[in-house]
């Protein structure tokens, strides 16, 4: 397992937004996803970042003589660097530097499973890459595994600027491609008027969990950060029997890189178009606050913070504070309190779901003729059938359908016209 010493940065300027503490967990919990051993920590207090190094050079000999002292292969700063600021750490200390981003990126790398993703993943990658490409320092010569050196590869990293461009430029085109067909999937959702419903939350909070116990989606649940990559849409139905697409998204971090969102915006495009946004939060975490505003920041940036709203309070079977958790319901937008994981009050999720869309379904009580058992089919597959009574004269049905699929039926020469 490669060793890392890590290094977690307090600047002056970011001391209102988290306290060194959480920045370091943040750090390990990063560091742990990417199958790394974190040796050790050492918390760096900065009133100015410096252009050379980002901290001041007694720290850098400071850490160099730890680094060697303890034998580390990669050193770990849970702030971004610049390309000269990196480039300038590793001729000093001779050792892999990674960055923040970089280390994000590492994960991405590893999580992608689809085509899609991996293209989105490469594109950042390459983003992130080309502006240190001055210099082929150690960032362009790390042979073997490691944290840092998954996705493209050291054949990709080593061609000239020219032929990295225009691989950006090809996977650019690849994801319109993607883009074009998410919107021809859009189009056809829209005809049939079907809403969209997009989960949203910080990593880990359970968002996947929350889809299986809806769907029974089978996705894989994890507490590792970032498990679901890949965007994953299902269909299933409200208790009065409107048809909902829910659709899964990639866990959002505080401070999300900004060539990331660019990168993953064919996924989140699923977020800016939907109906509804679901925001699943870890009300079990002491940083709740903090998880909520790092999403709010991310849907502000995607132009998707107005969207109509549910707060899902998640994880609840882990509190035993019910002081707390109702303190903190006063504070987000339209609460649930939920538990995914024992499928805990998602009745209450499903009617307040439900809520968002009135009017949407028609009560039909029909006689229909016993040859057309397709339209009793119709009915139970984009309905909920209340009752159902076969009668010498036909087949006696009622049914809640939604407004789309009523306006057509009218028209079927079969069902009466008083339906």
């Amino acid at each position: 397992m490669e060793r890392a010493l890590l290094v977690t940065i307090e600047l002056k300027q970011d001391k209102e937004e988290l306290n060194i503490e959480d920045n370091e967990s943040e750090l390990r919990e990063l560091v742990l996803a990417c199958g790394v051993e974190a040796v050790d920590n050492v918390n760096c207090f900065c009133d100015k970042p410096t252009p050379n190094f980002l901290i001041g050079k007694g720290k850098v000999e400071e850490l160099g003589a730890l680094a060697q002292e303890l034998g580390v292969d990669t050193i770990i700063f849970s702030q971004n660097l610049s390309g000269t600021q990196q480039r300038n750490l590793e001729e000093e200390w001779g050792k892999k530097t990674v960055d923040r981003t970089q280390l994000i990126l590492d994960i991405f790398a590893r999580r992608a499973k689809s085509p899609e993703g991996k293209m989105q993943v490469e594109l950042a990658q390459l983003e992130y890459l080309m502006p240190r490409l001055v210099g082929k320092g150690i960032i362009l010569s790390r042979q073997g595994g490691g944290v840092g050196t998954s996705g493209p590869g050291e054949k990709k990293l080593e061609i000239d600027r020219r032929r990295i461009k225009e691989r950006i430029g090809k996977l650019k085109n690849d994801l319109k491609g993607v883009v074009a067909h998410r919107s021809l999937m859009r189009k056809k959702r829209k005809d049939r008027a079907i809403p969209l419903i997009a989960l949203v939350g910080y990593t880990s909070a359970g968002k996947s969990t929350l889809l299986n116990a809806l769907t029974q989606a089978g996705q894989v649940v994890s507490e590792n950060l970032f498990t679901t990559l890949d965007p994953l849409v299902r269909n299933f139905k409200l208790p009065n029997g409107e048809e909902i697409v829910l659709s899964d998204t990639v866990g959002f971090l505080r401070n999300l890189p900004h060539n990331l969102i660019e990168a993953f915006k064919a996924t989140l495009e699923e977020v800016t178009n939907a109906d509804l946004l679901i925001h699943v939060l870890d009300a079990a975490s002491a940083k709740v606050y903090d998880r909520h505003k790092a999403v709010m920041d991310v849907l502000k940036e995607l132009d998707a913070d107005n969207k109509p709203m549910i707060t899902a309070l998640n994880k609840i079977d882990l509190l035993h504070d019910g002081v707390w958790l109702e303190a903190i319901s006063k504070d987000f937008v339209n609460p649930v309190k939920i538990s995914a994981k024992l499928s805990s009050n998602l009745d209450i999720l499903l009617n307040e779901i439900q809520a968002n869309f009135p009017d949407r379904m028609v009560d039909l009580d029909t006689l229909i003729p016993h040859k057309r058992m397709d339209l009793v089919d119709l009915f139970y597959k984009n309905g909920k059938v209340a009752k159902i009574k076969y009668l010498q004269k036909g087949i006696k049905v009622k049914v809640s359908i939604d407004k789309i699929l009523y306006q057509k039926l009218l028209h079927d020469k079969d069902l009466p016209e008083s339906c």
